[in-house]
């Protein structure tokens, strides 16, 4: 499985849709097996869920920075 690939098309989904990114904060493994399509082991999911915080919080911050 490509994990790069899977927080890239999870973040793509929650910048999307603002109620997926509310039930990321509250449920982050309902809502990765959701978009994915399977049912993951608790290790993949948990390093898929830190890429996913990682990267919304890297691009958070670009997004401020270039309103600057």
């Amino acid at each position: 499985m490509d994990v790069k690939g899977q927080i890239n098309k999870i973040v793509e989904e929650i910048s999307k849709n603002p109620n997926i990114k509310e039930e990321f904060e509250k449920e982050p493994v309902k809502v990765i097996e959701k978009v994915i399509g399977i049912d993951l082991p608790d290790d993949v999911v948990m390093k898929i869920i830190d890429g996913v915080k990682a990267k919304m919080t890297i691009d958070g911050v670009s997004k401020a920075a270039d309103a600057l």
